[in-house]
This record gives structure tokens, C-alpha cells and sequence, in this order.
């Protein structure tokens, strides 16, 4: 394993940038689109392309594709490889299970250290929408810049709403300029407040959502996990070298041991330091369920939006995803319709974020086919 942070001085060149991209969730609240062997993250949502395929474009003016890696599940792995050839092949991995960020990121960044002891990793969800990638971009540039100077970084998104499915970062009063490419202390992570806190935090204008989007030396990150997680450091470390002929082996029997927990609580929230940009206006979303893909479409008069053909009779305020046929709707509001080819879903918009209680019910009936 490399020796620690402090004894690297950095490179702030472009050739030490890589881009790890976290591919592996579940994606069930997109239930009936999303699988196991088609989750969000390889779904084409929004009508732009699939989700993983654009995070990666969007990234490649900054990052060469050789210096993108990528961790997913086994179900996904040759899908995402199909998506991303520019990507080497042996650098779309399928982790074993998944255990959260934190080791994730740790697998990462042990990846990247043994190929390039300088390596400044930027961490990045594979499944969010950014309508506007320029503006992103010189953000994304000027944290990649931060963290070559040996810090913790972070990507923050100006609240819109008192939102209670986000986590929440503290600044200090006065500090967050959104879309500056200067960055503010972090005063602490806070988890996803009650309803009331929420609105708490949005009129203080002191906080930001967590975004997931990080940045920093990925030999800093591993000596940070090796104090928060040492158990789990301990089996990353002890890898052998990415491309050896026992890597794989080596990481099916060890990473299942990994603490299951996420970057956020095991190891940002114990770290002083951290620095975070407000991102403004990228057009930012993290896609969480139908009722977002709805927010972004296309809409008629009434307020419905549809992929696929559309027929509303005093019908309003509804998301349809039924692509090779009409969709007829009479009188209904406020619904969501997704039609595939062997389940069909009809729920309230309102409860969009449910919609992965179905997938849990369906395993719970034995009916593994479905999810």
C-alpha cells in the first residue's frame, strides 16, 4: 500500500485527474423500468440517453476516458460496459456486494493509487441529470483544482424546496455564493431532517444538499478511511495490485467483510477541513423516482407528460411511460402509468417515492422474476 498523503506533493496537472463513477444501486423506486439487469443508472429516463452514458460525456472534456473508472454490480456490469467503450473494459468492475459509498470509494481510490501515486479522484453518482454541463463543468475544474492542493471537497446544490429525502451540509452564515469557484468550510453534515427542519435550513440560506459529488487525493481519502474504518482499510489494503491475477479472487472473499456504511457518515462527518462549492444553477437531479423524470418532461396544457403517444380527455397532471402505444386517459389526475412488458404500474404521483415498497413486497412473494 502507498505510504501516507503528506509525503505526496500533488500534481495539479490534468493527467493525475480521474473520475470514479458509482454505478451500483438498485434504482427501485424506477420499478417497473429499473431491474437488476437494467437498473436506473443504464436507463434511458429522460429521453436524453442512458443516465451512466451521459454522466460519462459529460465528463470527458475534463478527464480522459482511460482515467474513468467505473464500479457496478455484477447484474450490470456488461450492460455498462456496452454503454461506455471508451472506457477499457477492465475498468467497469462489478464489486462483489455492495457495502456503500465508503468502501466503495476506498476500492476506488486503492485502484487508482496503485496505477498513479499523484491520482486526484473526483467521486461521481452515475444516475443524476445536469441540464446544464458547461456551468457544471467549470465547477467540477475548479474542485478538481481544490483538491490538488490536499483537501476534501465537495459538491453542494442550492436547496429549492424544504426537501426531507435529502441529507443537508452546513456552511458558515453568508458564506455559500452559488456558481462561485470559491470554496466554503464545511460546519458540519446533517442527516435528512423532519419537515420542519427542513424549512429551518432553507430560510437560514446556510446549507446546501448533499449531492454525493466528491473530490479529493485518492491517497488522502485511504489515510482518512484507514482512521474512520481500519477494519475496512485494513482488507482494502491488503488487495493485491489491480490486474494481478488475484485480484478478483481476492476481492470476492474480502469485500463482503467491509463495513456497509456510507462515505458521509463514516468518514466526511469525522473529518475537519472538508471545503464544499455551491453548485447554482447547473439544472441538477438526482432522479430519485418518477415524480422527477415528471418535473423535467415535456408537458401539454393540462400538465401531462407521456413517452409514447398521448390521448387526455380532462385528464391533467399525469406522467405516462408507455413507449409504442397510446396512451388514453380520461379523467384521471395527478397519476403515475408505466407499462412494460410483463408488469404495469398505476400509483399517485404523490407517491412516487413508494414505489420501491412494491419491489420489497414482490420479494417477499417469491417473485424474483419481476424485480
Amino acid at each position: 500500500m502507498a505510504a501516507r498523503y503528506s509525503q505526496y506533493v500533488v500534481s495539479k496537472q490534468r493527467r493525475n485527474r480521474y473520475a470514479l463513477i458509482l454505478a451500483g444501486g438498485r434504482g427501485t423506486r424506477f420499478w417497473p423500468r429499473s431491474r437488476k439487469a437494467s437498473a436506473k443508472q443504464v436507463l434511458n429516463l429522460t429521453g436524453a440517453g442512458p443516465l451512466i452514458r451521459l454522466t460519462v460525456e459529460r465528463l470527458l472534456p475534463l478527464v480522459p476516458a482511460g482515467n474513468v473508472l467505473v464500479l457496478t454490480s455484477i447484474e450490470l456490469r456488461e450492460s455498462v460496459r456496452r454503454l461506455l467503450p471508451e472506457v477499457p473494459a477492465a475498468q467497469i468492475l462489478a464489486e462483489p456486494v455492495g457495502r456503500n459509498t465508503a468502501p466503495a470509494i476506498g476500492l476506488g481510490a486503492k485502484i487508482l493509487l496503485d496505477r498513479d501515486p499523484q491520482a486526484v479522484m473526483g467521486v461521481f453518482p452515475a444516475d443524476h441529470h445536469i441540464g446544464r454541463p458547461a456551468a457544471f463543468r467549470r465547477l467540477v475544474s475548479a474542485a478538481w483544482r481544490e483538491a490538488a492542493r490536499g483537501r476534501m471537497v465537495l459538491l453542494g446544490i442550492e436547496p429549492r424546496r424544504p426537501d426531507t429525502g435529502y441529507g443537508y451540509i452546513e456552511f458558515p452564515k453568508n458564506s455559500l455564493k452559488p456558481g462561485s469557484l470559491e470554496p466554503a468550510p464545511v460546519v458540519r453534515f446533517r442527516e435528512k431532517p423532519d419537515l420542519a427542519t427542513a424549512r429551518r435550513y432553507l430560510a437560514s440560506g446556510k446549507y446546501l444538499w448533499n449531492a454525493g459529488i466528491f473530490f479529493w487525493p485518492a491517497a488522502l481519502y485511504l489515510e482518512r478511511l484507514r482512521e474512520c474504518l481500519p477494519g475496512t482499510y485494513d482488507r482494502i489494503a491488503a488487495l493485491p495490485t489491480f490486474g494481478a491475477r488475484r485480484f478478483a479472487q481476492a476481492l470476492a472473499e474480502s469485500f463482503p467483510h467491509c463495513d456497509n456504511i456510507s462515505v458521509d457518515y463514516a468518514v466526511l462527518e469525522k473529518t475537519a477541513g472538508v471545503v464544499g462549492f455551491a453548485a447554482g444553477d447547473i439544472g441538477w437531479s438526482d432522479l430519485g423516482s418518477f415524480e422527477a423524470v415528471y418535473e423535467l418532461a415535456e408537458k401539454d396544457a393540462a400538465g401531462n407528460a407521456c413517452r409514447g403517444e398521448l390521448l387526455a380527455l380532462d385528464a391533467g397532471g399525469n406522467y405516462a411511460d408507455a413507449p409504442g402505444k397510446l396512451v388514453a386517459l380520461l379523467g384521471v389526475e395527478n397519476l403515475v402509468i408505466v407499462d412494460t412488458a410483463d408488469a404495469l404500474l398505476v400509483a399517485r404521483r404523490g407517491d412516487a417515492q413508494r414505489v420501491g415498497e412494491l419491489v420489497k413486497a414482490l420479494r417477499g412473494r417469491g417473485l424474483s422474476r419481476l424485480h
